[in-house]
């Protein structure tokens, strides 16, 4: 599960949005699930927090999926780590599912009120 730091009151983040934020991660290049989670949470400004138990089982599903491709490799730490990468079809997803959220959050930002340039 992903869990909003701030506001706690704010509850889950809707399902699917994991799966979109690990593939934009991914964008970057090659990278272990630890800092997978880490990219997630710096880039939200801390906001969003990756669990662990979420976290894996996501990555497995995009590689079923063939989304990501994975090898093992060494970490930073020197520790044997599992490095997944983006494949043409996940980069694909990612453009859709950024697309299917703009337009969602559009949407809910016009029923709330909320200019939405």
């Amino acid at each position: 599960m992903m869990v909003m730091k701030r506001p706690p009151e704010a509850g889950e983040v809707l399902q699917g949005t994991l799966d979109m934020l690990i593939l934009r991660t991914l964008v970057m290049g090659p990278l272990h699930g630890h800092t997978i989670a880490e990219a997630i949470e710096r880039t939200s400004e801390n906001a969003l927090e990756v669990e662990q138990g979420s976290l894996y089982p996501a990555l497995h599903r995009l590689e079923d999926r063939g989304w990501l491709t994975s090898e093992w490799g060494v970490s930073e730490n020197n520790r044997k780590a599992k490095f997944y990468k983006l494949t043409a079809r996940g980069r694909k997803e990612m453009l859709a599912a950024a697309g299917r959220w703009r337009k969602m959050t559009r949407a809910i930002g016009l029923i709330l009120g909320e200019a939405n340039e």
